[in-house]
């Protein structure tokens, strides 16, 4: 028999009286209880996962939106990207913290900071860059870019030889017709490069990882801290 009454329970002729190993649930009580301690465990995963994205993007991803034509054709106006900000602290141990020929970087345009630039590395430091008859030389040896459409660069003005500065880059569009670039305004200082692109998530038909330019000049020996970004043309 199971009867309320001063918090008693007797089944028949025993209680919880005659043996304390008896265990009396209540339910109502054991199923609220379940459900504050599953909710509490739901809202400490939720802040968890806020506080990981909002450090990645405080520290390691950023979206940024292309404007202009200055990397056509490879890249076009409106655009949506993530940049890897890991190049902005420095982290040569990390592969993709470490700046190469042909990463696209997305920078603040020395003349002007609060404006930031998407191009390409062209020439590292302690290279000789020049332009010649529309092709581009490094240290004397022409520089091969399958990525260009000769569409887009049918004038390629000459540029006499430049020795690229340490911790300095020299970044130039793949629209070369219509770029603003280290041809016009210098070389970018390190400092001011804040990420480098690694994948496109707009347009939807062209969405995935960037692909980096090959080359076969070899890289110009220099010390680590010599090694060594949205577009408005």
């Amino acid at each position: 028999m199971l009867r309320r009454g001063k918090e008693r329970y007797d089944f028949g002729d025993m209680s919880p009286d005659d043996d304390r190993d008896i265990e009396v649930v209540h339910f109502r009580r054991e199923s609220m209880n379940g459900f504050w301690t599953e909710g509490l465990k739901l809202a400490r995963d939720v802040f968890l996962i806020l506080v990981v994205f909002i450090l990645l993007g405080v520290f390691a991803v950023q979206p940024v939106v292309v404007e202009g034509s200055s990397m056509q054709p490879y890249l076009n106006n409106g655009e949506r990207l993530l940049v890897n900000k890991l190049v902005y602290y420095n982290i040569k141990s990390v592969r993709w913290g470490h700046l190469e020929r042909g990463d696209i970087v997305v920078f603040w345009y020395p003349r002007e900071p609060d404006k930031s630039y998407v191009k390409r590395i062209i020439g590292l430091p302690g290279e000789r860059v020049e332009v010649r008859n529309g092709k581009v030389y490094i240290n004397g040896r022409e520089l091969k870019e399958d990525y260009l459409d000769k569409e887009h660069n049918l004038d390629l003005p000459n540029h006499p030889g430049q020795t690229v500065d340490a911790h300095h880059y020299f970044v130039m569009g793949d629209n070369r017709d219509n770029s603003s670039d280290s041809r016009k305004w210098g070389l970018v200082p390190e400092k001011y490069i804040y990420g480098k692109a690694f994948f496109r998530y707009w347009q939807p038909s062209k969405v995935g990882f960037l692909e980096h330019g090959e080359y076969d000049i070899p890289e110009t020996p220099a010390d680590d801290d010599d090694r060594a970004v949205t577009e408005n043309d």
